[in-house]
């Protein structure tokens, strides 16, 4: 009976932990700002799995013209795993593939894109790993387009990375169109394709908004989603995570409620009392919600820099506004002239004033 009451108190003092997550590493970070919400060994590097597939497809984007045909060579042939079922020979438009190479994430497709695209794998390889060090992903290496291991070796990146590679990536409006597809019908010379995604947080959770899976043996599940709700957009990274759906759904539901979207900038003309430009109006293009807590809502602030320009014309940005959290960058937007044609700012000068301000100096 005592051993009872101690238990009751400790539950009462110290409640269970109801949910934990299963990954081994993961990442919550905000889409727009990059910053993180929570992480668990977020910058650790292990195997990704098909998780790759997001570079390449973003990689297929940005080098390629994605109306060309692909000609299927026999390379395909070497693809095992997840299968679009390309035949030798097929010709299928690029975009297409991109398709089947995200919802159905299949390997084949991955080649045959690599191909396409660079002449070769390796010189595909070569364009993802470039493309990684530009935007900052410090623990990730590629070494195919598809994201098989061999005896443990394969494409490794980390939580963290991969979270800032999904953030640049949905900057992106073709890539984020594919990103968020759960349905797709395609077709080549020789048949049609119906493809559904594989990421089921689709059917669990309203608020998606893209994802992609992976798994092999050696890297077990991964998995990248997105999600949006109220002004309040979050990528979800998961590595080793054999409960990795329902962590996605929890973590997300977790910081959606832990966080708030605070309107700090509105799109359209901005009022700056500013003594250099006194006939010249300023906009920005777009809103911004910072996310923050309600704590940290009063450490919000913004800092406005405005250029200095002799002449000013219609539409020339003009300055930057800027979201800071304390001493953190949130964000840049920037600023612009508005019905403008040609304002001179400063007056022009002859030489004899300027003659005369030179002798007096």
């Amino acid at each position: 009976m005592k051993k009872f009451l101690l238990s009751l108190i400790c539950l009462l003092i110290f409640p269970l932990n109801t949910w934990a997550i299963s990954a081994e590493k993961a990442i919550v970070m905000d889409l727009n700002s990059g910053r993180v919400l929570y992480e668990l060994n977020s910058h650790d590097e292990r195997l990704i799995a098909s998780i790759t597939k997001i570079m390449t497809c973003l990689i297929t984007i940005m080098y390629s013209d994605l109306d060309k045909t692909v000609v299927v060579d026999e390379d395909v042939l070497a693809a095992y795993g997840s299968s679009v079922y390309l035949e030798v020979g097929e010709e299928i438009k690029l975009e297409d593939l991109l398709y089947g190479l995200m919802l159905r994430s299949g390997n084949d497709a991955a080649v045959a894109i690599a191909n396409t695209v660079a002449g070769s794998m390796e010189n595909f390889v070569y364009l993802m790993n470039e493309y990684a060090k530009t935007i900052g992903m410090k623990n990730t290496h590629f070494v195919n387009a598809h994201g098989l291991d061999v005896n443990g070796v394969g494409n490794t990146s980390s939580a963290y990375d991969m979270a800032l590679l999904t953030k640049v990536a949905m900057q992106n409006e073709t890539f984020k169109k594919i990103f968020g597809t759960q349905k797709y019908t395609a077709s080549s010379n020789l048949k049609t394709y119906n493809w559904e995604g594989k990421n089921k947080l689709f059917g669990m959770y309203q608020y998606t908004t893209g994802g992609k899976t992976g798994y092999t043996i050696a890297a077990k599940r991964t998995l990248v989603t997105t999600a949006s709700k109220d002004h309040k957009d979050l990528v979800i990274v998961t590595l080793n995570d054999g409960n990795d759906f329902n962590d996605h759904k929890n973590l997300y539901e977790t910081y959606f409620n832990k966080y708030q979207a605070i309107k700090v900038i509105t799109k359209g003309n901005l009022d700056i009392d500013d003594t250099y430009y006194k006939k010249v109006d300023f906009y920005v293009k777009n809103d911004y919600y910072a996310l923050v807590t309600k704590e940290e809502e009063k450490n919000l602030k913004l800092d406005i820099i405005i250029y200095k320009y002799d002449t000013v014309y219609d539409n020339v940005k003009i300055g930057e506004v800027k979201v800071m959290l304390n001493d953190t960058l949130l964000h840049t937007e920037s600023i612009y002239a508005k019905n403008q044609t040609k304002t001179e700012v400063k007056e022009k000068k002859s030489f004899l004033s300027k003659l005369l301000g030179w002798l007096k100096w």
